[in-house]
């Protein structure tokens, strides 16, 4: 019977098992049908019905999955099974036809204007590169003008599309308000100094190409939409974390198109000239943009080697050119040591500090093994922070904006101390602030026992070890990120703030420190807090003055843990059964008892 009985309950058991099993599974496919799918609703949140409008007699039923059978053959249609799942998509022409755009752009923030910033940089930068070139070489010919067209028309578009679509959508500050309405947004770009210069740069000249033909000059105004161009540059610097790579390459461009406007102006002087007639002019052998750049370059940098020229022309020409070059070279050479020097400030600085350091260490004639120690300390700090102290960075910053900062930097590690648990939010925000980040050294001390602690440490990253034993120097535990210690000094009052113990850094260790004069600063505008704080210290006092022998003090875990008492009336029938002699269960489970006792003896 007890077999039997066992049996039944263990089906029973099986049974409710695979059930729960069952449910949990139809409960995962709701919640990730709603994930994926937000409009689903699930059985529970179904509206109720209206009072005024009896429900109908013929209503279908829905099928036991909670929706109608039309909706669940149409909704099929957009499932893909990926691995063992199913997740349900919307066809990207039914996103096309929903997207709706924004109503005001965020010119500062929204990376979709940045790119399309970018377009219209390219569509500029095309008039730019290409109007010069069009205009002196032979390049654009009847054959091929059709091309020139196109993407000529083609940049228009983006200029136009710019005017009507994005700027006048643009969000702006007006007595420290964000405007976002449409008719304010529409006007202040129509009264801005952009819209005037964007509406020059569209004017329709190219009317004039049925009576002078394609010149490429009537095009000349699609380059004086350059704000857009230096619009686009802050925005860019402004979402790089490099930006001074950018600033180079920029730099390097002005370069490069100088050179570029150059060349082209010294191929329409020798066509004016005549090619070949005299030897300043280009000769009209090889490929012409490449030889006209040669020259470009040449003159620009002031290399020399060049032949003198012949005529009056040729004489003026070359002086403007040289005296443009000598100016152009000396700009580019300036702002190229401005770039690469906005570039390495940081390294710079820490460079500096760290020489100003070693003077003062040689000067004073710190030992050798002091010295190494702080340049490990200044090369690991700065290669793994990119700083020596952070808190430069945050002083400009506003109260609030540090704040922020500090709470998405170290608020998951404080949070999780046990002993802030209960407190006052706001409390743990004001502690946020006050914390200090130190970088600790391999086996560097970051309290020794019996000094007077004023400080509570939170590992950052790292470990450290906490020794003690006979001779000091057992490793009790390693306390990894996220760890507390020292909280015991800090909060202790009369006597019990003395370490208890050695902590020495286990590798490169870094530590947030709370000072107890900033921690007492913060509690008396929480006096909730700090009552709970008190009572915690005063718990983790007693607990650590417990004697080990006392019951109730953790002592040595066991591998096995010992067994609760035999029940006296269950010990009773065993005895009897035992004098009884007899046989079945009962003597079994005493003989067994007996096995277990003597296997944990």
């Amino acid at each position: 019977r007890i077999g039997s009985a066992t049996s039944l309950s263990s089906a029973v058991i099986n049974n409710r098992l695979q059930e729960l099993v069952k449910l949990f599974k139809e409960r995962t496919e709701k919640v990730k049908e709603k994930l994926t799918d937000p409009d689903v609703t699930s059985d529970d949140e179904s509206p109720a019905a209206s009072p005024a409008k009896p429900a109908p007699a013929a209503a279908p039923v829905p099928p036991p999955g909670g929706e109608p059978e039309g909706d669940k053959l149409a909704g099929d249609e957009h499932y893909c099974e990926m691995l063992c799942c199913a997740f349900k998509y919307r066809p990207w022409l039914d996103r096309l036809k929903n997207y709706q755009f924004p109503s005001s752009i965020d010119p500062l923030t929204n990376l979709m204007y940045v790119l399309w910033l970018f377009f219209v940089v390219m569509a500029w930068n095309w008039n730019c590169w290409l109007i010069p070139v069009r205009w002196a070489f032979p390049y654009q010919t009847p054959a091929n003008i059709h091309c020139w067209l196109l993407v000529d028309y083609l940049c228009d578009l983006i200029y136009l599309l710019d005017i009507l679509i994005f700027q006048t959508r643009l969000q702006f500050v007006r007595g420290g308000d964000i405007i976002t309405d449409k008719k304010a947004m529409k006007e202040n770009y129509l009264r801005s100094q952009r819209f005037k210069m964007d509406v020059v740069c569209l004017l329709p000249l190219d009317f004039f190409y049925f009576k002078v033909g394609v010149n490429p000059l009537l095009r000349f105004p699609r380059c004086l939409k350059y704000m857009a161009f230096f619009e686009f540059n802050n925005r860019l610097e402004a979402i790089l974390s490099k930006a001074y790579i950018y600033r180079v390459i920029r730099t390097t461009a002005y370069l490069l198109y100088s050179l570029h406007v150059n060349s082209c102006l010294y191929y329409w002087a020798s066509a004016y000239e005549g090619l070949g007639s005299t030897t300043w002019v280009y000769d009209g052998e090889g490929n012409s943009y490449i030889r006209c750049y040669y020259w470009a370059v040449k003159t620009l940098i002031t290399i020399g080697g060049l032949p003198d020229p012949k005529t009056l022309f040729e004489i003026v020409f070359q002086l403007l050119n040289y005296f443009t070059g000598v100016f152009a070279f000396s700009v580019m050479i300036g702002q190229t040591r401005d770039v690469v020097g906005a570039a390495t400030a940081g390294q710079t600085y820490y460079r500096s500090c760290m020489d100003s350091t070693i003077k003062y260490m040689n000067f004073y004639k710190i030992p050798k093994t002091v010295q190494n120690r702080v340049k490990t300390w200044y090369e690991y700090t700065w290669h793994s922070q990119g700083m020596l102290d952070e808190s430069e960075l945050l002083v400009q910053l506003p109260d609030k904006m540090r704040l922020d900062i500090a709470i998405d930097v170290n608020y998951n590690i404080v949070s999780k101390v046990a002993l802030f648990q209960g407190c006052d939010r706001q409390m743990i925000f004001d502690m946020l602030k006050r914390l200090r980040s130190v970088v600790y050294l391999p086996n560097d001390y970051v309290c020794k026992k019996g000094e007077i602690g004023r400080e509570m440490y939170i590992i950052q990253a790292g470990q450290v070890q906490v020794l003690g034993g006979p001779d000091g120097k057992t490793v009790l535990v390693t306390l990894k990120p996220g760890s507390v210690f020292g909280e015991i000094s800090l909060l202790a009052a009369g006597g019990g703030n003395r370490r208890t113990a050695n902590v020495i850094a286990h590798g490169f260790a870094n530590l947030f420190i709370l000072d107890k004069k900033d921690l007492n600063e913060i509690l008396v505008h929480y006096p909730e807090s700090q009552k709970l704080l008190r009572k915690k210290a005063k718990k983790m006092l007693k607990n650590n003055n417990k004697p080990k022998g006392e019951k109730g003090a953790p002592g040595d875990p066991l591998i096995i843990p010992p067994k609760a008492d035999t029940p006296k009336l269950f010990q009773a029938a065993l005895a009897a059964m035992g004098r009884m002699g007899g046989k079945g269960p009962l003597a079994q489970l005493r003989w067994r008892l007996k096995e277990l006792k003597a296997m944990q003896a």
